[in-house]
């Protein structure tokens, strides 16, 4: 026999018995190859030999339901009805799976953490890396800089007892107006002041900090805008918000 898998035919005439001797040998030797079908077969022909001997008793009426060749095929059709079930759940998830990626996907185009905005501006104007800042310039000059840009917002942090002092700004553009990142150093060492208008729906922020990666983001609001504080390390984690000492008058 070739190598190609038996049909149902040839399984169930090998199992009722009705193949020629030669046949029979040609099957014998393909299931010696393939134990796995042996077994399979086995099975089936244990099954047939107790429906028969069932089928044969004077006690029970005849049953053409009970016929070997019968109950194999209600068990082939049962399962071809399983395979198209699970294929359908498939086919259900899967676009189910592709819906609810797509409502993930646009639940997280609008989920942004809380001033993620200013800890890409510290990374992008006071690392090591950055670039040369627009304007440099003492605590003073600062503050009538952003006085021009940011009405009534909350004055310039004052970090000195951090020992950080601002020494450079510069200007960013947000759907919603100017925003601003304003530089301090203490020896070599840099925090931001991010001050930037809400965003969409005026979300005003509750006070709050996170990290992200080796930078601690603090950060609330008051007066119309949205502020973080953004500092490498733990250098600021006790510096106190300026939620209410540094309000302009």
């Amino acid at each position: 026999m070739n190598e190609r898998s038996m049909d149902d035919l040839t399984r169930n005439a090998f199992v009722d018995g009705k193949l020629d001797a030669a046949q029979r040998q040609d099957i014998e030797a393909y299931l010696q190859a393939h134990p796995d079908q042996a077994k399979e077969l086995g099975a089936w022909s244990r099954d047939a030999q107790r429906l028969r001997f069932i089928a044969s008793q004077d006690t029970l009426p005849p049953n053409p339901a009970l016929d070997p060749a019968a109950v194999r095929a209600r068990l082939r059709a049962r399962t071809r009805r399983r395979l198209a079930t699970a294929a359908s759940l498939v086919a259900a998830l899967a676009i189910g799976g592709i819906t609810g990626w797509g409502v993930r996907d646009t639940a997280m185009a609008h989920r942004v953490l809380p001033m993620q905005d200013a800890v890409q501006a510290y990374r992008l104007f006071a690392s090591a890396q950055a670039p040369r800042p627009d304007v440099r310039a003492d605590a003073g000059d600062l503050q009538g800089w952003l006085d021009d840009y940011f009405a009534d917002a909350q004055r310039l942090p004052d970090l000195s007892a951090s020992g950080f002092k601002p020494v450079a700004a510069r200007l960013l553009a947000t759907d919603q107006g100017p925003a601003a990142i304003v530089i301090y150093e203490n020896a070599g060492q840099r925090a931001t002041f991010y001050i930037r208008p809400p965003g969409p729906g005026k979300l005003m922020l509750p006070q709050g900090s996170r990290r992200d990666g080796d930078l601690l983001a603090r950060y609330w609001s008051g007066q119309g805008y949205n502020y973080a504080l953004v500092s490498s390390g733990d250098g600021m984690a006790d510096q106190p918000l300026p939620m209410s000492t540094q309000v302009r008058s």
